[in-house]
């Protein structure tokens, strides 16, 4: 994540919850929020920390120290010079919220809109399942992370049911059980990078248009399952998304 990107996390999202050994913690100081948003995806040293964020050392300093009694960073000695310390994050990071509301009447309508059809146990669980994201979504309250977590710990459960040596037999198995599971159609678009599409998607088709991808549980899913498959960690990036106005969502693992 570049320094622009920090700027701009950290300037759009008003509170960040964090999971600490104490229990929940809201961060809502905005230069604490842009310390964290640097050491998401890297672990800085202190004097990086200060270029980063503009700020004196004595200001850096201080909430660092909050951050670290707070229980959501630590540090540890620089491995290149042991009177100088590396800050990294330690808790694990919950979501975000925020007091905007767009979405207010989409549950009534939502709802409605079930309730106008034939009743389909499958779709009523649907129902439930978004009702409930669009009612956390409507409150500014973001699970993204909880669900992506998730969504690995399934894939990790779930592999040894779909593994096959042969990659083909293997995407094959993918799509079966996700057909028979009502997740949605699997499509495989390309192997080289690996594309996957997803149509009638179980977790985002029915969402309100949210301007970004959705399918965190899914994104999970597939990066556990793939990562057990090549052996090796791979990154999931849901380039179309039902909750960006597509008409399908689209996976891209590398």
């Amino acid at each position: 994540m570049n320094s622009s990107n920090n700027e701009k996390y950290a300037n759009n999202t008003q509170i960040e919850l964090f999971a600490s050994s104490t229990g929940i913690v809201a961060i809502k100081s905005p230069m604490r929020l842009k310390i964290l948003s640097m050491l998401k995806n890297n672990e800085l040293s202190f004097d990086q920390i200060v270029s980063n964020s503009g700020k004196v050392k004595s200001t850096v300093s201080s909430h660092l120290k909050k951050l670290v009694e707070d229980g959501i960073i630590d540090s540890k000695k620089d491995p290149k010079d042991a009177r100088k310390k590396i800050f990294y994050i330690k808790s694990e990071y919950l979501g975000e919220l925020s007091q905007v509301n767009p979405f207010k009447d989409e549950i009534e309508n939502y709802v409605s809109s079930y309730l106008s059809k034939d009743g389909d146990p499958f779709e009523f669980f649907r129902l439930m399942f978004k009702t409930i994201r669009m009612g956390l979504i409507s409150q500014g309250i973001n699970i993204d992370p909880i669900l992506h977590d998730a969504g690995i710990r399934v894939g990790k459960e779930l592999y040894p049911q779909l593994a096959d040596e042969k990659l083909d037999q293997f995407l094959g198995n993918i799509a079966t059980f996700w057909d028979d599971h009502k997740l949605g159609k699997v499509e495989v678009k390309n192997i080289k990078p690996l594309e996957i599409n997803v149509y009638d998607c179980f977790e985002c088709r029915g969402l309100p248009n949210l301007g970004k991808p959705a399918c965190s549980f899914d994104a999970g899913i597939l990066k556990a399952l793939f990562t057990e498959y090549f052996k090796n960690n791979v990154l999931v990036d849901e380039t179309k998304c039902y909750a960006m106005g597509d008409d399908h969502c689209c996976f891209v693992i590398e």
